[in-house]
């Protein structure tokens, strides 16, 4: 058996089992919830030191995140994304932001997040500034590990015995890859500069939903080499090779979601606008919210950069923003998945 094929068999036989042992304690009589809202939010829910955040919620003297905890309130998602959370190990700093919800807002009892590259050291000077350690050189940018990573809040459970982390692939080794010959960090930088996560949110015994979740690094702070726009253009892409099989790991083929903050318009800023257009145009996603406006930054003016976009064998019902808290709004979807 070939080395490709080999990988392939292990995957899905992982997933298999994975799904067995999930099924076996998913309580048979789960309602189904066909309509769901799936939404994400780039909140500034990040501090510059581990343990800050938790701080901060726990203080519950901070105006944004009271803010913030307001607008996911009305946001009233099944499914929430928030792409720029500091991770920690027992996910408490999560939790505290649950629990403080649930008193007067919406209750989530499934949270997820796994370690994001952001602050993993790399003992390279990835940034070139001529100094070693500093939040540049980590595999994504950070002051430490866990800085602005990933988290979920979930109405439904997670199967996550299921979910594939594709984090820790390495830039060079995407098929394509946009890495220039002679990178620095050609040996040792993961493409992820979070994580990229395919996530199935469990419906019924019988039927998940797939959230493909991620952050993308920002396509500016370089120099002509031009290597975050490039990155980020690959992080981008990374979701079509995942769904054209050119992975090991086995993609979902129906009933999926892409979620999170690409750092990237379709026709506006220093990204490579193209790679989005063409992504926008791929049969296999719907755009429910085109020419919207997710950020506003001054130096930029207002531009789209998070994104969901369902599959085509999904049911939109509606789409649209939420307000914006800091400099970016809230993305949804309404959808209703198939029988």
């Amino acid at each position: 058996m070939r080395a490709h094929h080999r990988i392939l068999f292990i995957g899905v036989l992982t997933r298999c089992l994975a799904a067995l042992i999930f099924l076996a304690f998913f309580p048979a009589t789960t309602a189904r919830a066909d309509t769901l809202r799936i939404a994400t939010w780039h909140a500034d829910l990040s501090r510059k030191g581990p343990g800050l955040l938790l701080r901060d919620i726990l203080a519950e003297k901070d105006p944004d995140i009271a803010a913030i905890l307001a607008g996911i309130t009305r946001l009233n998602a099944d499914f929430l994304l928030l792409s720029d959370f500091d991770y920690d190990l027992d996910l408490q700093t999560l939790t505290a932001l649950r629990d403080r919800l649930a008193r007067d807002g919406p209750s989530y009892p499934h949270l997820f997040a796994l370690r994001p590259n952001t602050g993993i050291g790399t003992g390279l000077d990835l940034d070139g500034d001529g100094r070693l350690g500093g939040p540049g050189d980590a595999q994504g940018f950070g002051y430490f590990n866990g800085q602005g990573g990933l988290a979920i809040l979930s109405r439904l459970p997670i199967n996550e015995g299921a979910v594939t982390d594709l984090s820790g692939l390495l830039w060079r080794d995407l098929p394509d890859s946009r890495m220039a010959p002679g990178d620095p960090g050609a040996d040792i930088q993961r493409l992820s500069t979070s994580g990229h996560w395919d996530v199935p949110v469990m419906l019924s015994q019988v039927k998940s939903l797939n959230i493909l979740v991620f952050h993308a690094t920002p396509p500016v702070f370089d120099g002509p080499e031009d290597r975050n726009g490039r990155r980020n253009a690959d992080e981008l892409m990374l979701w079509q090779k995942y769904l054209n099989g050119a992975l090991p790991q086995p993609p979902p083929t129906q009933n999926y979601i892409l979620l999170g903050n690409a750092n990237l318009d379709p026709r506006r800023g220093d990204g490579l606008t193209t790679v989005m257009q063409a992504f926008l145009r791929d049969p296999r996603f719907q755009d429910p919210a085109p020419d919207t406006d997710t950020a506003l930054w001054p130096e930029t003016g207002p531009m789209r950069v998070s994104y969901a976009l369902p599959s085509a064998d999904l049911t939109v019902l509606a789409a649209g923003q939420g307000d914006p808290v800091g400099a970016h709004r809230p993305v949804w979807v309404d959808i209703t998945v198939p029988p």
